[in-house]
C-alpha cells in the first residue's frame, strides 16, 4: 500500500489523474444548473494543459467573518444533500463565506483500500481552494472534512502541507470499511490550529471505537479551543440533523 501511495504522488506531481474525472464532470453538469443557493466556479488543479478542473460552489454571506472550505464525503459532490449543502448554506447564513468542493471519486462501490491510492490527488484541489478563498479577501479560513474527504486532508497533514488554514473541523474521522484499517494514524497531534471533531451518536463503529484516540491526539496540540462534540441520533451522514449539525460548527467557530 505504500508503494501505491508513493506512484499516486509521483502521478500527482506529472499531472495525472486516477481519480473519475469523467464522473465528476457529470455529477457536475447534473447539479449546477440546479444550485439555489450560491455561485458554480471551475478551479483548476494546474495552469497548464496536463491539468484539469474541478467544480466548486461559492456562496457569500452577507457580513462574512472568513470562510469555511467545505469536503464532502466519499463518492459524493459539492452539493450533496446530507452534511454537505446544509453546512454551505447554512454556515453561509451564519456569516461564513462557503467554498464547497468536488474531492477526487472513483467509480461506485469503490472502498476504503481503492480511495487510499488516490488520497495525495486532494492536495492540489485543496491548495487551489484556499488560493480562491483567499484571492476573494478572505483572512481567517477554516476546513471542513467529512469522512473520506478528512483522511484526504490527514494525508496531506501527513506530508506537510498544511497551511492557510485557521482551524480545522473533522465529522466522522476515523470512517472505513470492513476489516478495512486506517493506513495512516490520525495527523491532529501535528496540527498548531484550533481542532473540532464532530461525529453521530449512530455514527460508524470505528469512528466511535477511535474517539478517544483522537481526543488525545487532538489534546496534543495544547490548543484550549479545540474540542469533542457528539450529535445525539445523528449518524455518519448526519441525515436529518443538518441543522444540528451547523449549529454545533458555527458556535464553535463564533467562539475562536
Amino acid at each position: 500500500m505504500k508503494y501505491v501511495i508513493i506512484l499516486a504522488m509521483m502521478m500527482v506531481a506529472l499531472g495525472v489523474s486516477a481519480a473519475d474525472l469523467q464522473r465528476e464532470e457529470r455529477m457536475a453538469s447534473e447539479i449546477e444548473d440546479a444550485i439555489l443557493d450560491g455561485d458554480p466556479v471551475y478551479l483548476r488543479v494546474d495552469e497548464d494543459d496536463e491539468g484539469y478542473r474541478f467544480l466548486a460552489i461559492y456562496t457569500e454571506a452577507e457580513e462574512a467573518v472568513g470562510a469555511a472550505l467545505i469536503m464532502h464525503g466519499r463518492g459524493f459532490h459539492p452539493d450533496w444533500a446530507d452534511t454537505t449543502n446544509p453546512l454551505r448554506v447554512g454556515l453561509a447564513e451564519r456569516g461564513w463565506n462557503t467554498l464547497s468542493i468536488q474531492m477526487p471519486v472513483l467509480a461506485k462501490g469503490a472502498k476504503y483500500y481503492d480511495y487510499a491510492e488516490i488520497l495525495p490527488e486532494a492536495f492540489p484541489r485543496i491548495e487551489a481552494a484556499i488560493s480562491y478563498l483567499q484571492g476573494q479577501g478572505n483572512k481567517k479560513i477554516v476546513l471542513i472534512a467529512h469522512s473520506c474527504s478528512f483522511h484526504m486532508v490527514n494525508a496531506w497533514i501527513k506530508a506537510g502541507r498544511f497551511r492557510g488554514a485557521d482551524a480545522l473541523v473533522g465529522i466522522g474521522m476515523g470512517a472505513t470499511d470492513y476489516k478495512q484499517a486506517m493506513i495512516d494514524d490520525f495527523q491532529l497531534d501535528k496540527l498548531t490550529v484550533p481542532i473540532l471533531d464532530v461525529y453521530g451518536s449512530e455514527d460508524y463503529a470505528a469512528v466511535h471505537r477511535m474517539r478517544e484516540h483522537r481526543l488525545n491526539k487532538i489534546r496534543a496540540t495544547g490548543q484550549s479551543d479545540s474540542k469533542q462534540v457528539k450529535v445525539e441520533g445523528a449518524d455518519h451522514y448526519f441525515v436529518d440533523k443538518g441543522d444540528e449539525l451547523v449549529d454545533v460548527i458555527a458556535s464553535w467557530l463564533d467562539s475562536l
